[in-house]
């Protein structure tokens, strides 16, 4: 029996000294309350705009993962105990990953249903992903994200892509009751871009689609250095694709006639393939700008050098940022991809956007003060005089519940001193104490000391004390 205790003292002094692992947070219960109102804010707005919720497995093939290009050395992948040492016999196609976004399942789940789906199928999911990355405040290597997306059979209407960021927009706006800063879609558009870079005569489109994509983290000369050094760029050709990347303008004829003056200036002509491809992009933009301007003013804006360094971007690319919060990045980003999920010659092409909901979870807990009001989601505490009367407050409890009041119960008939201070640890703002020989119950609000007669099938906490919520400092 010594030899069992001293071995499972020595397990929880190992488990607590190795308890916290980098990039993968554990929330304390008023933190998690934090969180379930963002979800549920996010997923009222998302069901409002008639998307469905969907959850699918953790695990993709290595070969269904590998789609998403650069983030491929992010993957975390799977072992079973008798296989370690011995994962090399197996390919990394053929091995199981933790899946790192929600777009990759998301084409294998429209696939594989797609028989009992009705399209467009328009989708909300709001889920774990896990990516192998370096942790830092606010990017984990666990983490939640809430996505939408419409997925066509066959084709897609473009509308879909200005819908799509303005329904994110209305669901960030609800999220400033959290403190979170007003938020600005920013959007461009792949085609364009790549027609702009053929028209230069550069060949490496997703190369230099990658290096642009970098100009926040580390400013344009390192950027203009990358496309030569990676991308085969000239250095006059590095420098026009900065001069697109910094081409702003406030609705679409100013962008149309901005770009055709970048396009005039570097020898693109205007009957060249190179511009017509551009053109379609410049055309949907200008698009999502000026109708996305008629519905929700400011809130999606052109920004050229917008241009997510993954692969299966086709069309109009997103990033969103919050006012005043530039080194939080990008909170929800996505855009439109038409060839990334497929059956035999039938296309299902999409449009998406996907919040990085942790990252959000942390800035309102660590920077804008969002906490929950209390601890506890009980509204009272019933009392427990002796252990043979629990009965009576386990019916109490039940009666208030019943009428939709969460009740808690005491743990134990401690002394009545020890009780009130269990709720007030709680922050549970009432406790009950059941009426004693005849007498009626009566209830005591522990904030303000007010103590009442009270009747558990009619009485009513205050409107302040009735929910857990959460409140901004």
């Amino acid at each position: 029996m010594a030899l069992f205790d001293a071995t499972l003292t020595y397990y929880i002094d190992s488990v607590a000294k190795g308890a916290s692992i980098s990039g993968f947070p554990e929330w304390l219960p008023s933190e998690r309350v934090v969180e379930q109102r963002v979800i549920d804010t996010l997923r009222e707005v998302f069901e409002l705009n008639g998307f469905l919720g969907i959850e699918t497995r953790a695990v993709e093939t290595g070969a269904s993962l590998l789609k998403k290009g650069e983030t491929s050395k992010e993957i975390y992948l799977l072992s079973r105990l008798q296989e370690v040492g011995r994962e090399s016999d197996t390919p990394i196609e053929e091995r199981l990953g933790l899946h790192f976004d929600l777009t990759v399942p998301l084409s294998r789940y429209v696939v594989e249903h797609s028989g009992q789906l009705a399209f467009p199928f328009k989708r909300w999911q709001i889920q774990k992903v896990w990516r192998g990355e370096r942790p830092q405040e606010g990017r984990y290597r666990e983490f939640v994200q809430a996505d939408i997306d419409v997925i066509g059979q066959g084709d897609l209407p473009d509308h879909y892509e200005v819908e799509l960021p303005l329904v994110m927009v209305s669901a960030l706006e609800r999220l400033r009751a959290f403190g979170l800063p007003k938020a600005t879609v920013h959007a461009n558009n792949r085609k364009l871009s790549e027609g702009f870079y053929r028209g230069l005569g550069l060949t490496d489109i997703e190369g230099v689609l990658r290096e642009i994509d970098k100009l926040d983290k580390i400013g344009a000369d390192e950027v203009a250095k990358l496309l030569v050094e990676e991308c085969g760029a000239s250095e006059a050709q590095a420098r026009a694709c900065l001069e697109l990347a910094e081409l702003t303008a406030a609705d679409g004829a100013e962008l149309a006639s901005k770009f055709d003056a970048l396009c005039e200036a570097h020898g693109i002509a205007a009957d060249s393939e190179a511009y017509a491809l551009a053109r379609q992009g410049l055309d949907t933009l200008a698009m999502i700008v000026d109708q996305a301007a008629a519905i929700r003013p400011g809130s999606v804006i052109a920004d050229l050098k917008i241009a997510r360094g993954l692969d299966y971007y086709t069309g109009s690319v997103y990033e969103t940022f919050l006012d005043g919060a530039a080194s939080l990045g990008s909170i929800c980003s996505g855009g439109r991809y038409d060839n990334l999920a497929s059956q035999g010659n039938r296309k299902y092409p999409g449009v998406g956007l996907s919040i990085g909901l942790s990252r959000l979870v942390s800035y309102m807990l660590h920077t804008a003060g969002a906490h929950a009001s209390r601890v506890s989601p009980a509204s009272v505490l019933v009392a427990v005089w002796n252990e043979s009367d629990r009965a009576a407050s386990n019916a109490i409890a039940n009666t208030l519940r019943s009428r939709g009041i969460a009740a808690d119960v005491a743990p134990t008939a401690a002394k009545l001193g020890k009780q009130i201070k269990y709720a007030d640890k709680l922050g549970i703002p009432y406790v009950w104490f059941p009426g004693q020989e005849g007498a009626g119950d009566e209830v005591k609000n522990i904030v303000s000391g007010d103590q009442n007669p009270a009747d558990a099938t009619s009485w009513e906490p205050d409107t302040v004390s009735a929910r857990q919520t959460v409140v901004i400092d």
